[in-house]
């Protein structure tokens, strides 16, 4: 991993295999609550490349989390981030409008907005279509 200056920004890039992401590290893409590295590559180069297009900071406040992570651990079956290609993204006000708009023309299939009280995010996805979770889909918590 290397940080890079660009104007006032710090651009971070790791390199895992042949893909390079910027913006993200390793550390706030793995699960919380084992460390594991499970994000999906793919899913995060589109996150990027969303990242890049609406060119403001994406606060992650949860990626990949393994099974037995509490909050999944919590449900009748498992969520989207246990495939590794979902995102959860600390964001509100435009921003928050931004990224909304920004997921919905990128063609992510699963968007979650949660745009009240505290902790207020927009959560991504693009896992497949399935009897409990039809996609594409658009929820609010």
């Amino acid at each position: 991993m290397y940080r890079q200056l660009v104007g006032a920004e710090v651009r971070l890039q790791f390199n895992k295999g042949e893909v390079t992401l910027e913006y993200f590290t390793p550390e706030e893409l793995q699960c919380s609550h084992c460390q594991k590295d499970g994000i999906n590559l793919e899913f995060m180069e589109r996150v990027s490349a969303l990242r890049k297009q609406l060119g403001f900071p994406f606060i992650v406040t949860s990626a990949y989390r393994c099974p037995e992570h509490p909050i999944e651990a919590r449900k009748a079956s498992v969520g989207a981030h246990t495939t590794g290609k979902a995102i959860d993204i600390g964001v509100s006000g435009l921003n928050a409008y931004k990224l909304l708009i920004g997921s919905l023309n990128a063609g992510f299939t699963g968007i979650g907005v949660q745009q009240k009280g505290e902790g207020r995010f927009i959560h991504l996805d693009n896992i497949e279509a399935s009897e409990d979770r039809p996609r594409p889909w658009v929820w609010s918590y």
